[in-house]
């Protein structure tokens, strides 16, 4: 449901799977959490950096196939390293 924080006191993406479209090419999926001191605070985070595992549109392809692969619990990316951050369920729309 649009607008609904399913944590009160929480940004509306809260919970929400994101994929963060990197500036040097790499991609980052994973649970937001929140934006502090200028990061992008994810948990249960895949990452693929540029050149790693084909390319970004073959590792979302498997990411909406299979799920999110996990491989670091949690991550802060600072958000001058972020071009763009879209919900995971809006790729497979």
């Amino acid at each position: 449901m649009a607008g609904h924080v399913f944590h009160p006191g929480h940004d509306e993406l809260h919970g929400v799977t994101v994929v963060l479209e990197l500036r040097d090419g790499g991609t980052v999926i994973g649970r937001y959490h929140d934006t502090e001191n200028g990061s992008l605070r994810l948990h249960d985070v895949a990452v693929q950096r540029p050149g790693d595992n084909g390319s970004r549109a073959e590792f979302l392809a498997r990411t909406l196939k299979f799920g999110v692969r996990s491989d670091t619990k949690f991550l802060a990316v600072p958000e001058a390293d972020v071009e763009r951050m879209t919900p995971l369920n809006a790729l497979s729309a």
